[in-house]
């Protein structure tokens, strides 16, 4: 495929995979869909997309696939599942890759890319996607869209050589997504971006399970608005030693615009109801190793994450 014209594959047809791919096809791009235990419901329904910000939307016929072998090689790959899974599915990302393609991780949490990194051949470029989003499967194929959407895309490594070219590719991928209505930006340090959202990632996620919580709840109560704000600081003064200055009132203007947002449960919380592993190397162990090698023990985090390890382990069994 030329650039004027990329092929996108989503890997992981969940809640984010579906609703950017739902909106890169309808906005004229040729998209193809690998699902497993939805590819059924797809097939015979598409995709459904009830959005607050978007209105109804759907996508019928879908390009879907049961394998990866089956996929036209795509030039950008967008990977909307769970951490927990990347180890199962570098190879399949492998698959469905054109040659010299761009692999996108629309995941949460810290060092990811340098997880999946080693699993990838060389010629194929490696981004982090940044999803600032409300929104969960409330069926297979139906996506519930509450609020926000915007994507920042960050170049981590491959062959793109200078920072002239790696900051051009990442730009080209937000361009992509401005196409379909999204809102996107480049951004040029993709560690400090991931260090930011972690402000927000690691109490909200975590404090859903523990608590039995969406942000609502957890805003409205003194004693929860005032953990959030603790966790949120120690998290900053983290990055911070680890070399990442987060804008100064940062957290403050998290906690205004969750005070805004509908109210919201969290991908862990979806994640702990159903049974699901939580990601807890990417949001909690990885931040706390960095963190310890910078010479700073984030305490309330380091407790957050040892109560969330009693309550899956229990979960689990």
């Amino acid at each position: 495929m030329s650039s004027s014209t990329p092929r996108i594959g989503i890997i992981g047809t969940g809640a984010i995979g579906g609703f950017y791919g739902l909106m890169l096809a309808r906005a004229g791009f040729d998209v193809h869909f690998l699902l497993r235990s939805e590819y059924d419901a797809v097939v015979a329904r598409g995709l459904q997309l009830n959005s607050a910000v978007h209105g109804a939307q759907a996508l019928f016929p879908v390009q879907a696939y049961r394998d990866a072998a089956d996929m036209p090689p795509c030039d950008w790959l967008l990977v909307g599942a769970k951490t927990t899974s990347n180890a199962a599915l570098a190879p399949v990302i492998t698959q469905a890759a054109a040659p010299g393609a761009k692999v996108v991780l629309l995941q949460n949490g810290l060092a990811v890319e340098e997880a999946v990194r080693p699993m990838l051949p060389e010629n194929l470029h490696l981004l982090g996607g940044l999803c600032y989003i409300c929104a969960h499967r409330s069926a297979p194929g139906v996506i519930e869209h509450q609020s926000l959407g915007a994507v920042n895309l960050g170049y981590h490594s491959g062959p793109a050589e200078g920072e002239v070219e790696r900051q051009a590719l990442a730009e080209e991928g937000a361009a992509l997504f401005k196409a379909a209505g999204i809102d996107s930006a480049a951004v040029a340090r993709l560690d400090q971006a991931r260090w930011q959202k972690l402000v927000w990632n690691v109490p909200y996620n975590g404090l859903s399970v523990l608590l039995d919580a969406g942000t609502t709840a957890l805003m409205g109560n003194a004693d929860s608005r005032a953990l959030i704000e603790s966790i949120m600081q120690e998290v900053v003064e983290a990055a911070t030693a680890c070399g990442h200055r987060v804008p100064d009132n940062f957290a403050a203007k998290l906690l205004a615009s969750t005070d805004r947002m509908p109210d919201y449960l969290p991908s862990m919380y979806h994640d702990f109801a159903q049974k699901r592993p939580l990601e807890l190397g990417a949001i909690y162990e990885a931040p706390l190793a960095a963190a310890a090698e910078a010479g700073f023990e984030m305490v309330r985090v380091r407790a957050l994450y040892q109560a969330l390890r009693f309550l899956e382990a229990r979960n689990q069994n």
